[in-house]
């Protein structure tokens, strides 16, 4: 198996007509991390990414390619892939979009983060110090950072960006959040994913990154994406605290429990 210096590091490429953008973003991922595998996990795209991949896959023993028959979500690509790469001997999982606004150049830094004696998980992130975001309007950089802030909140995570999707994995981190369960199908999937990692104790780190608006085809991002976000984020938000609240109120004993003598 390939790996980055010993990593065992696979970057996972979800596409769906991304046929404009993929030769670049393999390209740049193969300069980056030379020695690293690459998965995309194609949904069938109508616009031939999938056979684009194929030959790429054809010319390159390390990149690799994952059919899906059909378009179902964000999540349940990374899942599909996450699975393939538990089921070989990779130790760190990366995500990072096709569409180029993921700068394939903090790759290593993306990857030393999870290293042995680092986190569990690597966050590329655009709202941290260092951290930017180029070509987007105030309204989109209001939705992002609002959202993130209501994550925080809700969730009690100490994120500052939950919602990016340029982030690496320790294979063993992914083992260990209960994959099955998981049913975000959205970029909620991203939020969900950091806190069950935050929920089991395991330590996250965020790399200050460039992110870059797509300059070939078309956002994937919608009303209903950002809806179904906040709804789960509210739905967990309560979850938690009926939890906290239930627990608290298992640990308190009345008076009236307490042996008294006649």
């Amino acid at each position: 198996m390939s790996s980055e210096q010993g990593t065992g590091a696979l970057v996972v490429i979800p596409t769906y007509n991304e046929r404009d953008n993929l030769g670049s973003i393999v390209d740049r991922v193969r300069r980056a991390v030379p020695r690293a595998d690459i998965l995309i996990v194609d949904d069938s795209s109508p616009d031939g990414t999938g056979e684009l991949a194929d030959a790429q896959a054809a010319g390159d023993a390390r990149v690799h390619v994952l059919h899906r028959t059909e378009k179902t979500g964000l999540g349940d690509a990374y899942l599909a892939a996450f699975a393939w790469a538990l089921a070989r001997t990779y130790s760190i999982v990366v995500e990072m979009d096709a569409d180029g606004s993921h700068p394939a150049d903090r790759l290593p830094a993306l990857i030393a983060g999870v290293r042995p004696g680092g986190a569990d998980l690597a966050i590329g992130s655009r709202w941290v110090a260092g951290g930017s975001v180029v070509d987007w309007p105030w309204l989109r950089r209001l939705i992002s950072r609002g959202g993130n802030l209501y994550a925080q909140i809700l969730l009690g995570v100490r994120t500052k960006d939950a919602t990016a999707g340029f982030r690496a994995f320790r294979a063993d981190t992914l083992r260990s959040i209960a994959l099955e369960n998981v049913a975000s199908h959205g970029y909620c999937f991203q939020i969900d994913l950091t806190r069950r990692v935050h929920d089991r104790g395991l330590v996250i780190a965020e790399v200050p990154i460039e992110f870059r608006e797509r300059e070939v085809g078309q956002s994937k991002m919608s009303s209903t994406i950002v809806f179904e976000a906040m709804s789960r984020v509210t739905l967990w938000g309560m979850q938690r605290l009926w939890f906290r609240l239930t627990r608290r109120g298992r640990r308190w004993r009345p008076n009236a429990a307490v042996g008294t003598q006649d």
